[in-house]
């Protein structure tokens, strides 16, 4: 049976398992909502989904708890994502589970999440010692939210974007921190930062803007919503490249941050964690 999201977590009291458990793991095929964008077959951009776990604990051979920071990146083309809920109440599976060492914790990670996906992820544990390495950064771009505009549409509206076919082609790295979706479920805000990199048609930035704000009422996970901006501007505005690049707040110690891009020599962006992260 193909799992599907009102048979999820989500919404539903859940109790908290806090010895291994991997069955939690709740995976969605991605298909469906591709199909809603008319994506099949070839997909027109790739990716990864990286998402950083804050709240990883576990006991050592002796009981003593253990805790480090997981970053977890999943390739845009594995068949599913995993429900986050699930994924967090899998991670706290751990908090009363004894293993031999942090490697011994990887391992479990990769196997259970490869399986969930659908498709090998890697895994990066960061521990205590490591932590004051770890960096923050800001995305970088010219800033949309400057522009004084006036707002009427809450909902997606591809109609919204333009370009300037008539000029030659630019390239630009466009920033906006107004992305405001909602949970597929629960209806939840979801809250992000936004990246627009690409190279073609100048796209018209007032209606960027008010395109982006207009998910503000719209239910779809993180991974959906920024297919549907890339595909959305990638059909409207025609770009030769195109990479879209989101940064999402954290819930329940995860956050999501997809990234999609065309560009034939991009590599996956640094996982800078922003401010509001």
């Amino acid at each position: 049976m193909t799992n599907t999201v009102d048979l999820s977590p989500l919404g539903k009291t859940s109790a908290y398992r806090t010895d291994y458990a991997p069955e939690l793991l709740f995976p969605i095929p991605r298909q469906g909502k591709r199909d809603e964008l008319g994506l099949s077959g070839t997909l027109p951009f790739f990716g990864v989904d990286i998402w950083n776990a804050y709240e990883i604990s576990w006991l050592n051979g002796r009981g003593k708890p253990q805790v480090a920071i997981a970053r977890i990146t999943v390739p845009a083309d594995s068949p599913n994502i995993v429900e986050s809920k699930s994924f967090k109440l899998y991670l706290n599976s751990f908090n009363q589970t004894r293993l031999d060492s942090a490697e011994a914790l990887k391992a479990l990670l990769q196997k259970d999440l490869s399986q969930g996906f659908g498709a090998a992820v890697h895994i990066a544990l960061s521990l205590p010692e490591e932590f004051e390495r770890l960096k923050m950064g800001e995305l970088d771009g010219l800033l949309l939210d400057r522009l004084d505009i006036e707002v009427e549409h809450y909902h997606p509206a591809p109609e919204l974007l333009k370009a300037n076919f008539d000029n030659g082609p630019v390239e630009e790295k466009l920033v906006s921190h107004l992305l405001k979706s909602n949970c597929l479920v629960t209806g939840q805000p979801d809250w992000a930062s936004v990246q627009i990199h690409y190279y073609g048609p100048q796209i018209e930035q007032e209606s960027l803007l008010r395109y982006l704000i207009g998910f503000r009422e719209h239910n779809e996970f993180h991974e959906q919503c920024v297919e549907r901006i890339f595909t959305d501007i990638l059909r409207q505005c025609a770009p030769q490249q195109l990479a879209v690049y989101a940064r999402y707040t954290r819930r329940g110690g995860l956050d999501i941050n997809p990234w999609r891009s065309n560009f034939s020599t991009a590599t996956p962006p640094p996982n800078l964690r922003g401010a509001r992260q």
